[in-house]
């Protein structure tokens, strides 16, 4: 399960940017999430609490904006929504796409206290 890590490391900004902007309590963390990541949002929000148990995020929110993928269709020179990396262009039925979003996860922004 590397959501557990990835939730480490979520932490390790957060402790971050608490020491830059001088905060000591998170309330809210908000993620994006794109649909090609390979992130479980729900293996996600379990790790989450777990591993934020004994930090100054502990009882935080954690809100999740998923984020669409996206591809550009090299047969029909189209920008197309997709689902799975592996998924046909929706406009021509081409599978030559090269993705262009989806794939990340950032932390989007904190609420503190």
């Amino acid at each position: 399960m590397h959501e557990m890590a990835l939730c480490e490391g979520i932490v390790e900004i957060v402790e971050a940017e608490a020491r830059k902007g001088a905060f000591s309590k998170v309330k809210t963390v908000w993620l994006e999430i794109g649909a090609l990541s390979h992130v479980a949002p729900e293996a996600l929000r379990f790790c989450f609490e777990a591993v934020t148990a004994h930090t100054i995020a502990r009882g935080a929110a954690l809100e999740i904006i998923e984020q669409k993928g996206s591809a550009w269709c090299l047969g029909c020179s189209r920008s197309v929504e997709i689902s799975r990396r592996y998924d046909a262009c929706s406009e021509c039925g081409s599978h030559q796409l090269q993705v262009t979003g989806g794939e990340d996860m950032r932390v989007k922004e904190l609420e503190v206290e």
